[in-house]
């Protein structure tokens, strides 16, 4: 039977680690945790859990200090997690047939936490390379990508993550990405990570530069972050005000992107704001916001299309509500409000009471 390690590489995860390694280690069999200069209480958990723990002396390369962890390891698979990382569901059972049967790399399912402008916590979702064999490592600085020839499949395994919400984080991968595109200022990759490390650090008019370097260069198909960094363009867009640009480029994704419950709820959004703005100038999208926001929920939510939770459902439902109510249709708005309530979306619980 193979083996699975747990490979980290950690610097003071104090907050975190324990909750990350109380829920994995029943899913492995040795534990591989590498330290880059932790002056916390991170070594006192790692050796709780009987974790196998090196030292590496951090040098901004995140490949290089995973690398480095993944040789520690005697293990014949490895799964590879972040501190802030916490699994929801998933068995031994299903990770052992995964790494029985081989033929793949493993990419877990990860549901990111965030807040949105306007304060709200969102919830996102990735799939993430992270159960490899032995002998296969990383690339790249930051957001490091697996080296393998083997095809992606996806894992039974779901995790929460919060790395989002702690500050910090956005100045120091910034930096490590900009010292990338010193090296291929072309990388659509390392283009997109900066501009949307930039967004969600709300730096939006630093953000706009980068974005527009990442849409000239991106490939039209072929890549999985493509999507992801056209709609967060259109929102970066919206906060700037920038209307014509981003009609532009909704016209130009409407094809490629129609199967995306997400892409519609940003064209809904930046059509309300956009005639919000100049209402004469913008009117001619008024029928579009709710067309938008239909083809939202008649998509639902595809876990696949790495999405906001709630953009195919509640979320889409609410703001529907919004128009109807905004239109006079009391009757629909509730329908709708009611509709995203069932999911426990709280807004749309006050607009009902203030409804009936």
């Amino acid at each position: 039977m193979k083996t699975i390690g747990l490979v980290m590489i950690v610097k003071n995860e104090g907050r975190s680690l324990e909750k990350c390694l109380s829920r994995i280690r029943q899913l492995v069999d040795e534990i591989y945790i590498t330290d880059t200069g932790s002056t916390d209480e991170t070594l006192k958990i790692a050796e709780k859990y009987q974790a196998h723990v090196s030292y590496f002396k951090w040098n901004n390369d995140f490949s290089a200090a995973r690398n480095h962890a993944l040789a520690q390891s005697k293990c014949d698979w490895n799964l590879v997690l972040d501190a802030d990382e916490y699994l929801v569901s998933g068995k031994r059972k299903d990770l052992q047939r995964f790494v029985e049967r081989g033929g793949s790399v493993g990419a877990i399912q990860r549901r990111d936490s965030y807040r949105e402008a306007n304060g709200e916590l969102s919830t996102g979702c990735a799939y993430i390379t992270r159960l490899i064999p032995k002998d296969t490592w990383f690339e790249g600085r930051i957001h490091e990508q697996v080296i393998s020839p083997l095809p992606i499949a996806p894992l039974p395994l779901v995790f929460e993550h919060d790395g989002y919400l702690q500050e910090g984080k956005g100045e120091r991968n910034l930096e490590i990405l900009l010292e990338e595109l010193h090296e291929a200022p072309e990388d659509s990759y390392v283009l997109y990570q900066a501009a949307r490390t930039l967004w969600l650090m709300k730096d939006h008019v630093r953000a706009d530069g980068y974005f527009a370097d990442f849409y000239r260069l991106v490939p039209d198909s072929g890549t999985g972050y493509r999507t992801s960094g056209v709609i967060s363009y259109i929102y970066n867009l919206l906060e700037l005000k920038k209307y014509e640009k981003g009609f532009e480029i909704i016209e130009n994704e409407k094809d490629r992107l129609a199967p995306y419950a997400d892409y519609h709820f940003a064209c809904g959004t930046f059509y309300t704001q956009a005639i919000f703005s100049d209402v004469q100038r913008y009117v001619g999208y008024l029928p579009r916001i709710e067309s938008s926001y239909m083809r939202c929920l008649e998509i639902g939510e595809v876990p696949e299309h790495e999405g906001v939770y709630g953009n195919g459902s509640f979320k889409a439902a609410y703001n529907l509500g919004v128009w109807y109510e905004v239109n006079g249709d009391v009757k629909k708005a509730l329908n709708y409000y009611r509709r995203a309530q069932s999911k426990g979306y709280q807004p749309a619980k006050e607009r009902i009471k203030k409804l009936v």
